[in-house]
C-alpha cells in the first residue's frame, strides 16, 4: 500500500501554526496574537467569569435582545400567528417573545396555531435553561472567593542586618484575617545556557519569613541578598538587560468565607529602587498606643537621609 503525501501551501501552514508575538514591556510580557489558537470566545464561561461586572450585564443584555429578535422573525415567518398582535408588526411580536421567554404569560397576546405553539414551546424551553445559566454564573461570580491585598508601588533594594536584601510591603485591605497565609517570590529573567539555547528561568527567592499564622494588617516581605540568591551580583542594568521581574503570590484561608484567597503582584526593573528604604509606619501615640500609618505606606527615602 502507497501513502501519498500531501504538501501544504504557505499559507495553510500558516494557519495550522499559530504565532505567537512577545513584547516585552518594563520587564513585563504581554503575549500578541494568540488568536489563532486560542480566544476568550472558545471558553465562554471562563470569558463570563473574568469580564468586569460591566461587560457581563452588557452581554446579557445583548444576548437577550438577540434571542427575543430571533423569536420574534420566527413568529412574524409564521404570519398572522399571534392573537391579538398586528399582522406583521415587528414590535408586537418581539415583545410577545419577551413575555414567553420570561415565562410571564399577560395573556393579551396568545398563540393561535400549531407553528405558533411549536415556537412557544422552544422558546419556554430555551427561556428556562437560560434563567438556569444566568443565575449559576451571577452566583458563581458572587461566590467566588477574592483577596483584597494591597502591594507597596515599589519594591527596594536597601540594607538589613548590614546585609543587602530586597524588601518589598504588603497589606490585607480587609477587616478580617486571612489565616496560614504564605508569600512566595519568583525572578524571572532572560537567561542563554552553555550551549546557546535562549530560555525564560524562573528562580524561587528565599524569604526571612514565607508564612504567617495570621495576615491583618501589614506584612514586609524580606529577601537577603547573599551568595545564594540568584539576585547576587546584579545591578538595576542587568535587570533591565534581561528583563527581569519578580512575580510576588499570596495564598491563605480567608476567616470570614473559610475558602483559600490569591493575591498576585509584579515589579519590573524599573519598580525596584536601589539604595531605597521603606519610610516607617509604624507609630506611637503619646498615651502608649500604637498604630499603622497606611498614608506612607508606598513612601520610600534613600538611604544617605536615614536619620
Amino acid at each position: 500500500m502507497k501513502f501519498r503525501v500531501k504538501r501544504l501551501s504557505r499559507k495553510q501552514q500558516q494557519r495550522l501554526i499559530p504565532r505567537i508575538h512577545i513584547q516585552v514591556r518594563d520587564g513585563k510580557f504581554e503575549i500578541m496574537g494568540m488568536g489563532a489558537w486560542y480566544s476568550y470566545w472558545r471558553d465562554p464561561y471562563h470569558l463570563l467569569l473574568t469580564i468586569s461586572w460591566t461587560g457581563f450585564l452588557i452581554l446579557i443584555c445583548v444576548f437577550y435582545v438577540t434571542i427575543n429578535a430571533l423569536f420574534a422573525l420566527a413568529y412574524l415567518v409564521g404570519g398572522d400567528c399571534i392573537a391579538n398582535a398586528r399582522p406583521g408588526s415587528f414590535l408586537d411580536v418581539f415583545f410577545f417573545s419577551v413575555q414567553t421567554l420570561a415565562s410571564i404569560g399577560y395573556g393579551a397576546m396568545y398563540p393561535k396555531t400549531t407553528y405558533a405553539n411549536i415556537i412557544v414551546t422552544i422558546e419556554a424551553m430555551i427561556g428556562l435553561v437560560g434563567i438556569a445559566v444566568m443565575t449559576g454564573l451571577a452566583f458563581a461570580r458572587f461566590s467566588r472567593p477574592t483577596a483584597r491585598v494591597m502591594f507597596s508601588r515599589v519594591a527596594v533594594i536597601t540594607v538589613h542586618d548590614a546585609k543587602p536584601t530586597l524588601m518589598f510591603r504588603s497589606a490585607n485591605q480587609r477587616r478580617n484575617t486571612i489565616l496560614e497565609a504564605q508569600m512566595r517570590v519568583y525572578l524571572m529573567r532572560d537567561e542563554v545556557t552553555l550551549e546557546g539555547q535562549f530560555m525564560r528561568r524562573i528562580y524561587d527567592l528565599k524569604l526571612l519569613r514565607h508564612q504567617t499564622p495570621s495576615f491583618s494588617l501589614s506584612w514586609s516581605v524580606v529577601h537577603i541578598i547573599d551568595e545564594f540568591s540568584p539576585l547576587y551580583g546584579m545591578t538595576a542594568e542587568s535587570l533591565i538587560q534581561t528583563n527581569s521581574m519578580l512575580i510576588i503570590s499570596l495564598s491563605g484561608i480567608d476567616e470570614t468565607v473559610s475558602q483559600v484567597v490569591h493575591a498576585r503582584h509584579s515589579y519590573s526593573p524599573k519598580e525596584i529602587l536601589w539604595n531605597n528604604r521603606f519610610v516607617d509606619i509604624f507609630h506611637e501615640t503619646a498615651d502608649g498606643h500604637r498604630y499603622i500609618d497606611y498614608n506612607r505606606f508606598h513612601d520610600v527615602l534613600p538611604l544617605d537621609e536615614m536619620g
